[in-house]
């Protein structure tokens, strides 16, 4: 096999997951302040089902073909120019920067080195993919949120990849963790460790209570879940309303500069920082990674795509690149 090409997902048009397809592209190489990783898993983002199916072609337009996969785990190949602290061999973990799109279900990627770290050892790095996401969570709530022991925090989605994290993290965190899930999901969120485990579909809102802070990783219903703030709570949305774009973004844009409880909205965009507290959490036993299925090969990837798409997924969906 000629060495400067490689096996990655691809789909030329807009689509449900079978427009997905291994093909063979170029080996990347790293520019400067890049690494070049030899990929070993990633995990499967909801992100990439709204940008596959076309509900932000007026984002990416229509130049194919495109690509998936935003985060990884896996070995340093090359560093480009001017990379420190990152050699041949290194096992890493890591999120593609906002620039650079998606593309890690492939068998090689390169990536800012500032956007991966050394993955802690003794993970393996298969489960690993299931964590770079779990980054998110640590900005939600120890930046963005501010999360202090003793408060109370209310997580919803708490089932999937960044709520997963979230409920471990806010009990790690010292707050008292009300996890919403579906009624199948509540025994694998309370061995999370939190404290309430409550059936989504199963209760109004203004039943929960009062929170210090709501953590949304779901993007609909922002207003109600915004008025079950105590005085001086904080909401953090990581979603929004794929079905409503405008007028969500519009809210979260409003709640801003009216009213209380401001909506701090955020998309993750993790530094080498940010994976070196994340393998701190590990290290001390506070996280732990989640996975419902590994896929076992990169041809799998759209069968990773169709199970997250029918809903209920405990963690992460991970794909091994054979």
């Amino acid at each position: 096999m000629n060495d400067r090409m490689m096996q990655a997902v691809l789909y030329d048009r807009y689509g449900g997951p079978d427009v997905l397809y291994v093909g063979r592209v170029p080996r990347p190489e790293p520019a400067p302040g890049e690494v070049l990783v030899k990929v070993r898993a990633f995990s499967v983002n909801g992100g990439e089902m709204a940008a596959r199916s076309g509900r932000l072609r007026l984002l990416l337009g229509r130049r194919f073909p495109k690509r998936v996969g935003l985060d990884l785990t896996g070995e340093v190949v090359a560093a480009g120019t001017g990379v420190t602290g990152l050699t041949a061999g290194d096992r890493v973990w890591g999120v593609l920067g906002r620039t650079s799109g998606f593309g890690s279900a492939a068998e090689y990627v390169t990536v800012p080195a500032e956007r991966v770290g050394r993955l802690p050892g003794g993970l393996d790095p298969v489960e690993a993919a299931a964590l770079p996401v779990a980054t998110t969570a640590v900005t939600a709530l120890r930046d963005k949120a501010g999360l202090r022991p003793g408060e109370r925090l209310l997580v919803r989605g708490a089932a999937g990849g960044v709520g997963s994290a979230a409920v471990q993290l806010g009990r790690a965190y010292g707050a008292e963790v009300t996890a919403l899930a579906r009624a199948a999901n509540l025994d694998f969120v309370r061995d999370l460790g939190a404290h309430e485990a409550v059936d989504h579909r199963g209760v109004r809102p203004a039943e929960l209570g009062r929170f210090d802070v709501v953590l949304d990783t779901v993007g609909t219903d922002l207003r109600t879940f915004r008025h079950l703030l105590r005085p001086g709570g904080r909401m953090v949305g990581i979603a929004f309303d794929l079905g409503r774009p405008l007028a969500s973004l519009g809210y979260i844009a409003g709640s801003t500069v009216h009213g209380r409880g401001r909506v701090r909205f955020f998309s993750g965009d993790p530094r080498r920082a940010d994976f070196d507290a994340l393998a701190r959490h590990v290290a001390e036993g506070a996280l732990r990674p989640a996975v419902d299925t590994v896929f076992p090969s990169l041809e799998e990837t759209a069968a990773a795509h169709r199970a997250l798409e029918a809903g209920g997924v405990r963690g992460k969906y991970v794909v091994r690149v054979a």
